[in-house]
């Protein structure tokens, strides 16, 4: 059962070993024979060598994301940034094309638009909410990728991941969705076709703002060899690791995250310190418990926004009434996330002056962990963005992400009250 998963997935010590993750703070490990470590590096055997590449704490956890999500393999990364970008470029190289939900975190959007264009990879952003007729339009012969959130970063969009799936299927791609708000307590995508999952771990996974890390977990449900000349990294003999091709050693369940780490970790070095990855282990422990009081908590907030003069409007998936209502009963039954999005009548100003009154939230970039903050998108984590892309992504300039904690609920409606007096 999943609150179980939680706390014994991907470890179970044996007789007289520590009952929790232990944390292997070593960059290297040490073998007997030459022979040994020679089958390592030709992935003929599996064990440790360098933390870079992997590391004992970091694939416990991994493991316990992967059984959380219901996938076959999974690896944790350096952060959600780094998963991001692991997740395309494992598929994708200089030529390719990908297709994107336009309302998506804008950090995602500035790597994906902006860092990976130079790497000569396109982009094309759509309408979460497009016909399926515009979505698939939007595929060309050389696209690699369906790329959504479960839930936007912070335009709170629920994707119709099934939609997505069907349009990605048809197409002979995966479908790759960042479950980060959602959670595997909120929604498990690939029981709903998609692919590969991938996480910032920052978020409700570690739940305290505590340890920075990203997450990928594999289907293994998706057929690289039905489109093997589209996944020739895949599919075909790997020079740098003496000929593997990672379907015919790894299976379809384990190719596209052996890859992931045997290339990518390989030369990016984009690895979690032990450290984090026990912190996030730990963190994993009660997500049943704080998800449920992170979404009770957001509900309350949102209907007392809702109701409040001088907020224009919120947006809250959770909310009866709201655009995403019947998709959030649909994907996410157990509720929505800890994340409310509104604005502030009068706009900018007025939401700066609101923000600067709060004295139990935090004006702060980071979002979905135990104590409450808040934020103002358009200055913050979209600034890039010009006023047409802010659009795309479903963030006006009016927006305030407000990120619910696990106070009291009655104190948070009363820090709300008391700023929204002031303006």
């Amino acid at each position: 059962m999943f609150n179980t998963d939680c706390l014994h997935g991907g470890y179970r010590p044996e007789n007289g070993e520590p009952r929790n993750i232990p944390i292997i703070q070593s960059t290297t490990f040490r073998y007997e024979t030459s022979e040994d470590m020679g089958k390592l590096f030709d992935l003929e055997a599996e064990g440790y060598f360098y933390t870079r590449l992997q590391n004992p704490t970091n694939d416990m956890v991994a493991a316990r994301i992967c059984k959380l999500e219901g996938g076959t393999a999974a690896m944790l990364l350096s952060s959600g940034q780094a998963a991001s970008f692991f997740s395309i470029f494992n598929i994708a190289s200089a030529g390719d094309h990908i297709v994107s939900s336009s309302t998506i975190y804008g950090g995602t959007y500035n790597l994906f638009a902006v860092t990976m264009k130079r790497m000569g990879i396109e982009f094309t952003f759509i309408d979460p909410d497009c016909t399926e007729e515009e979505l698939n339009d939007a595929f060309r012969p050389n696209t690699k990728a369906l790329f959504g959130e479960t839930i936007a970063n912070p335009a709170l969009a629920v994707l119709d991941i099934e939609k997505f799936a069907r349009a990605a299927h048809s197409h002979g791609v995966p479908l790759i969705v960042d479950n980060t708000f959602a959670t595997p307590w909120g929604c498990r995508p690939f029981e709903w076709g998609a692919d590969i999952v991938i996480h910032s771990t920052t978020k409700y996974l570690d739940g305290h703002a505590a340890a920075v890390g990203g997450a990928i977990v594999d289907s293994g449900k998706f057929d690289w060899d039905k489109y093997a000349d589209k996944y020739p990294g895949l599919t075909t003999p790997d020079d740098s690791y003496h000929g593997i091709t990672y379907t015919k050693r790894f299976g379809l369940g384990g190719a596209y995250i052996t890859k992931a780490v045997a290339q990518l970790m390989r030369d990016f070095g984009s690895t979690p310190a032990p450290m984090n990855s026990f912190l996030l282990g730990l963190g994993i422990e009660t997500l049943p418990l704080r998800m449920e009081r992170h979404c009770e908590n957001a509900r309350r907030i949102a209907e007392y926004l809702n109701s409040h003069p001088k907020i224009a409007w919120v947006r809250y998936s959770g909310l009866e009434g709201d655009k995403y209502y019947e998709l959030a009963r649909k994907y996410l039954p157990n509720g929505s996330c800890g994340v409310v999005s509104f604005g502030v009548a009068g706009g900018r100003a007025a939401a700066e002056r609101f923000m600067a009154g709060l004295k139990l939230a935090s004006i702060a970039t980071h979002v979905a962990d135990a104590k409450t903050c808040i934020l103002h998108p358009a200055s913050a984590t979209h600034r890039q963005m010009n006023d047409a892309e802010l659009e795309a992504a479903g963030v006006s300039a009016d927006l305030v992400r407000l990120s619910v904690g696990l106070e009291d609920s009655e104190d948070l409606i009363a820090d709300l009250a008391q700023a929204l007096e002031n303006i």
